[in-house]
């Protein structure tokens, strides 16, 4: 065995990868135990291996478990009972303390009277260490079994690894390169894994080229006995408060805040915001100077409309603003239900209501609130709720005209 690249590649793996050098060496010596027991050893016995970096020689011991007459079973105990979990995998006592009988092996136990014998002050429930024989031709199995189990070791360490950094960066946004496209499914590189833009989380109309750079939320990080799945979105309500974050500095040092968005992916976004500090106007920091800030996201957005209204602790002015760009005349509401009764003149219908009714079943999303639109002589346009139904002649009018 080359010693010194071996000790070369251990450290060069703890370096670049994070992988303790103590932590491969422990896993090498319970592969090269479980090698000798199963090429040298006998049923039971407990076999401990030292393996030494400095000479690359293995050092084999047995262990024996000291037991006393009040743990064992009797003949009779033996014909009656079945093997326990405590006595197949050593331990001689019960859940409480108690003393827990197994039966004797004598390649697994040793009375305490022979084990006194051997260190005079030992107690029942230690253990004795016993050298076993080196093998001659045991060198080549070493080597070769420290080998897979470094290769095994650097595989499921660096899943951890992949797995820990990507698991941090979930609910964050994340950069990629189109790698490939499967049935209307996006591969996206991330780097050090491949991630997955599914076609329900893609915007709708978008098109994307291989070796493309792709901004998307990482919304979800599983870890599976076949490896590490990566999901992406495109379309979820969090991408563009993420986006928001990353635009406006307001956002990111707590000054404003998003208190709710309702969002239909490739078409139409409604965002309610609120400012912590006096003097702060949190609409005007979103949109930025000349509207700067709130262009770069629609860009990223291929164009989907956002609308940013201000929040209010008043639930007749919130759902008033929420119906922007419309105008409104009265709101009455019924709290304790969350339904609204909305007012509005004859020529701010179609704005209230908008195109096939998105307008008025954003404001429901967006508020939480079931809305149901009036003119001012009382007829009834629309309604909508916040799972973003909505009803009314004045919908379908709508529809038809556009």
């Amino acid at each position: 065995m080359d010693l010194k690249a071996l000790q070369s590649s251990l450290e060069q793996l703890e370096i670049e990868r994070g992988i303790p050098k103590e932590k491969i060496i422990e896993t090498i010596q319970d592969a090269l135990s479980a090698a000798y027991k199963k090429d040298y050893g006998k049923k039971g016995q407990i076999i401990k291996a030292v393996f030494d970096m400095e000479t690359g020689n293995t050092i084999f011991s047995q262990i024996k478990i000291v037991v006393d007459e009040s743990i064992i079973k009797t003949e009779e105990e033996e014909s009656t009972e079945t093997p326990s979990v405590e006595e197949r995998s050593g331990k001689t006592l019960g859940v409480e303390g108690e003393p827990h009988k197994v039966r004797f092996n004598p390649e697994h136990h040793i009375m305490i009277g022979e084990a006194k014998k051997i260190k005079k002050n030992i107690k029942t429930g230690e253990e004795l260490v016993f050298p076993l024989e080196s093998k001659k031709d045991y060198g080549r199995i070493a080597a070769q079994t420290a080998k897979q189990v470094i290769i095994q070791r650097i595989r499921e360490a660096e899943r951890d690894s992949i797995y820990g950094e990507f698991k941090k960066k979930e609910g964050e946004i994340s950069n990629g390169i189109v790698q490939r496209m499967e049935n209307n499914n996006i591969f996206i590189d991330l780097g050090r894994a491949t991630a997955i833009l599914p076609r329900d989380e893609q915007i709708r109309g978008e098109r994307y080229r291989i070796g493309e750079r792709v901004r998307s939320l990482l919304f979800l990080v599983e870890q599976t006995p076949k490896g590490i799945n990566l999901y992406l979105s495109r379309s979820h309500p969090r991408f563009i408060i993420k986006l928001f974050e990353t635009e406006v500095p307001e956002i990111t040092n707590k000054i404003v805040e998003i208190k709710s968005i309702a969002r239909e992916a490739g078409s139409r976004s409604k965002i309610a915001v609120f400012s912590n500090e006096e003097g702060v106007d949190p609409v005007g920091s979103c949109v930025g100077q000349r509207g700067i800030r709130v262009s770069t996201i629609i860009s990223e957005l291929g164009g989907e409309k956002i609308d940013i209204i201000e929040w209010s602790e008043d639930p007749s002015e919130f759902l008033a603003n929420a119906l922007s760009p419309a105008k409104i005349i009265e709101v009455k509401t019924k709290p304790k239900i969350k339904e609204a009764k909305i007012i509005v003149d004859e020529d701010q219908l179609s704005l209230a209501i908008g195109k096939g009714g998105q307008n008025v079943r954003l404001a429901a999303k967006l508020t939480g609130w079931k809305l149901d639109i009036r003119s001012r002589e009382g007829k009834s346009v629309a309604q909508a709720t916040e799972e973003g139904d909505v009803t009314g002649d004045g919908v379908r009018d709508e529809i038809s005209n556009n």
